[in-house]
């Protein structure tokens, strides 16, 4: 097993399995800072994660989709689980369209204690969103070992950057 492949089994068992994860999710606002820069915004968002992918049910109304439909690029991190990176955010459309059947019924179940409490499903705005990993890093022994992860060339790089 190569450095990728040992940080992606440590992902899965971090996140994987059909878990409820709360992830930090990174976007950049719409509108600059004073200064003519861009400003990030950060929301904790619960998260499923399979195959290098997050996914999030959300309103598709949303600040977050808002600022997404204008730039694609987020940030990421685990909460309190040593799991950060980038990704590309795309939004997958309604949770009721056929081509999300498959998804939605993971994600019913991964999120079963409060998934019909927070989402409406008869609202064509309660949408998928797939946060589809580009660059990982993930840590290990509280920094004793880390593994820098390009996920689109899948291997390991220097600090996560992509080659």
């Amino acid at each position: 097993m190569n450095r990728f492949e040992e940080g992606l089994k440590i992902i899965e068992e971090r996140c994987g399995n059909g878990k409820d994860k709360v992830i930090a999710l990174s976007t950049i606002a719409m509108e600059p800072n004073e200064e003519g820069k861009p400003r990030p915004y950060v929301r904790e968002v619960d998260a499923f994660y399979e195959d290098g992918v997050f996914y999030v049910t959300t309103w598709a109304k949303s600040t977050k989709m808002q600022q997404i439909a204008q730039n694609q690029e987020v940030a990421f991190a685990l909460c309190n689980g040593w799991f950060s990176g980038n990704g590309i955010a795309e939004n997958l459309g309604w949770v009721l369209a056929p081509q999300n059947a498959q998804l939605r019924t993971k994600l019913r179940e991964a999120f079963s204690e409060w998934y019909d409490f927070a989402n409406n499903e008869k609202d064509e705005n309660c949408i998928i969103l797939a946060i589809r990993i580009i660059r990982a890093t993930v840590i290990k022994d509280h920094g004793a070992v880390r593994y820098n992860m390009d996920f689109v060339n899948k291997v390991e790089t220097d600090e996560g950057r992509i080659k």
